[in-house]
Formats: C-alpha cells, sequence, structure tokens
C-alpha cells in the first residue's frame, strides 16, 4: 500500500488488488466468455448470408391474414391467453402469500424449518415455463388447463420470493411491539406485515400478471393453450400471412395489458 508523503498515511489504491484465488476466477470467466462468443455468436458473414433470407420471409408474411374465419378463430384463442394468465396469476398469488409467509425470516410459523419453503419457491423460480408446461400437458393432457397450471407454479415462484422479501423488511418496530403484547404470528402477519408491505405486493401482482401474458403465448407450442398453438401451426404449415397476423395481435394484447397495468399501478400509488 503506497503512502501519501504529505501526511505519512495509507493511501488506498485505485484498483483492490485480486488475491490467487479470485484471479484464478477472472481469468477461467473470462476465457469461458471468449469461448462463448467465439462458438455461439453468428459471424459477420452469416448474418449478412441471412438477411436476404428474411428479407423473404417478411415479404411472404405481408399483408397479414385478414380472413374472418380465421380471424375469429384467432380472437377466441387469444381470449383463451388471457384466461390463462388471469387465472394463473390469481391463483399463483393465492399460492405464494402462504409460501412466502412460511419462508420469511423472523416471521415464518415454521421457524427453524423455514428453509423447505425457501426450497419449494427456488423450485418453482429455476424450474423454466416451458419444462413445467410439458409436465403438465403429460400429466393433465393438451389444452388450457395445464397452461393455468404452469402460470399458478410460475407465479408462485416469481411472487413467493418477493413476498417474502417485502415481508422481511417491513416495519420491524411495529412487529416487535405486537410480538411484545402476546400476539400470535398470525396476528403479526395481518396487523403490521401486510398493510405495510401492501403496496409492494400489489406492484408485484401486477408485474407477475405482465409476465403471465407474455408466457402464455409461448405455452400454446407445447400444447398448453393458447394462441401460442396457432402461431405455431401457422408456421409449420408455412402459413405465413396468418403468423404476421398472430405476431400482430400477440404485440397488442402485450402492450395494452403493460398500459393497463401501468394505469393501475399509478392510481393505486
Amino acid at each position: 500500500m503506497a503512502t501519501d508523503i504529505r501526511t505519512e498515511k495509507p493511501v488506498m489504491p485505485r484498483i483492490a488488488r485480486l488475491d490467487p484465488l479470485r484471479f484464478a476466477l477472472a481469468v477461467a470467466l473470462g476465457a469461458l466468455l471468449v469461448a462463448s462468443i467465439g462458438e455461439v455468436t453468428p459471424s459477420p458473414e452469416r448474418l449478412a448470408g441471412a438477411l436476404p433470407r428474411m428479407g423473404s420471409l417478411l415479404d411472404r408474411m405481408l399483408p397479414p391474414e385478414t380472413d374472418p374465419a380465421f380471424l375469429g378463430r384467432m380472437a377466441m384463442r387469444l381470449l383463451e391467453t388471457v384466461q390463462i394468465a388471469l387465472a394463473g396469476t390469481f391463483f399463483g398469488i393465492l399460492v405464494s402469500f402462504p409460501l412466502a409467509w412460511c419462508g420469511a425470516m423472523g416471521l415464518s410459523p415454521l421457524g427453524p424449518f423455514r428453509w423447505a419453503a425457501r426450497m419449494v419457491v427456488s423450485l418453482f423460480r429455476t424450474v423454466p415455463d416451458l419444462v413445467w408446461a410439458l409436465f403438465f400437458v403429460s400429466a393433465v393432457g393438451l389444452g388450457a388447463v395445464a397452461g393455468t397450471l404452469t402460470i399458478i407454479v410460475d407465479t408462485a415462484g416469481f411472487c413467493g420470493r418477493f413476498f417474502a422479501e417485502a415481508m422481511e423488511d417491513s416495519d420491524r418496530q411495529s412487529r416487535e411491539a405486537l410480538d411484545a403484547g402476546g400476539a400470535r404470528k398470525i396476528d403479526i402477519l395481518f396487523a403490521a406485515v401486510v398493510p405495510d408491505c401492501m403496496p409492494s405486493f400489489i406492484n408485484t401482482s401486477l408485474f407477475s400478471l405482465e409476465l403471465a401474458v407474455r408466457s402464455s403465448v409461448v405455452l400454446g407450442i407445447v400444447g398448453a393453450g393458447g394462441i401460442g398453438q396457432e402461431l405455431k401451426s401457422a408456421f409449420e404449415l408455412f402459413q405465413y400471412p396468418k403468423a404476421s397476423a398472430i405476431i400482430l395481435a400477440i404485440f397488442v394484447i402485450v402492450l395494452g395489458m403493460e398500459q393497463l397495468t401501468d394505469w393501475l399501478r399509478r392510481r393505486i400509488a
């Protein structure tokens, strides 16, 4: 460490020195990054060769399909997609609340076994949506029920984590005052924690609804209901005008849901 001549006090280095272990990890991470870029990043030549094919595909996708029979069937699939998102988010929030309470530090009724609830939430979050969709399609069959179950699990994992963090960050003084008065854990939860965390709960729930709408769009690709099934069929049958109409409809639905949740967030705040 250098020394300031004027004050004879040690001066902290501008860049902290790395110990051998951290240096080795940094080198390994850098090597992995370089190898990944070399292996999976498209080369300029490959991108240049793909541009004409992209242009040809877009030319075949336009104009979008306007057949009334197809648009009616697409509208029903879009309605099913929104229903999957709404129902899945609602029940997912109901499941996530007790999971979050059981996993919250200092609040869990499970005491030292709160890690079990944390593990369930982590399992729900770490397994991708399409994997859960494949699981539920195999369990309950093709259709919207499998999609709804997938959104329930996904929402429970998303909200369970953030609900638990909000509970842990709630006003400690109110919780300690109720605890000193002999209140039960469930009384502390609903008398102190929930009122303090309600804005955070609402924001997290609205964000999860946005995510659910996006997720429910792609779940149909594996047979879990919704507009994704129509999109998959359109591409498999080379019906590109129908595919472009579906993509535009998905864009409108997702954008509309974002605007709605933003409006609700502003009104509630």
